[in-house]
């Protein structure tokens, strides 16, 4: 059986090189995405990895205002979506974008439900990782729900 993982990236279903890890685990080669604080912790040992390091946040624990400048610099910020009815990272999605200019990979991990795609992508998310069993192609279908929104859509 294969341990590859797919994400929807840029509207295109794609293999997955980056492995989430938590807090305490260990460091495997490769691109790794960490908890922020872990990286902060951490950040001599992480500026020194061979591979990738990105970035996990969520809207209980950061503070978007105090920490935007420094998610900046990260090829890959992973937001939290702990819940359905939790919207904060859709501002930190959003702030990142218009206020930090952050250019990078923006993903959504966590509760991520079909529903909400087309509304995380409008807010600047640019990659989406679904929970095992959610299918791939029914998310994909989310990006053409409807033909405009109420707030703008973040030009990606």
């Amino acid at each position: 059986m294969s341990s590859t993982q797919y994400i929807i990236k840029d509207q295109a279903v794609v293999e997955d090189h980056y492995r989430e890890l938590s807090m305490d685990c260990p460091i495997p080669e490769g691109d790794i995405i960490v908890p922020y604080q872990r990286w902060v912790d951490q950040h001599e040992i992480l500026s020194h990895h061979n591979g990738r390091v990105g970035v996990s946040v969520n809207g209980n624990d950061y503070d978007i205002y105090e920490i935007g400048a420094k998610l900046a610099q990260f090829d890959l910020v992973a937001l939290e979506f702990p819940q359905f009815v939790d919207g904060r990272c859709y501002s930190f999605a959003k702030l990142l974008r218009e206020r930090f200019g952050y250019t990078g990979e923006l993903r959504a991990i966590g509760n991520v439900l079909r529903d909400q795609i087309f509304y995380m992508h409008r807010c600047g998310i640019n990659s989406f990782a679904l929970d095992d069993g959610r299918s791939f192609d029914d998310a994909m279908t989310a990006f053409k729900d409807f033909s405009s929104g109420y707030q703008d859509n973040y030009a990606l």
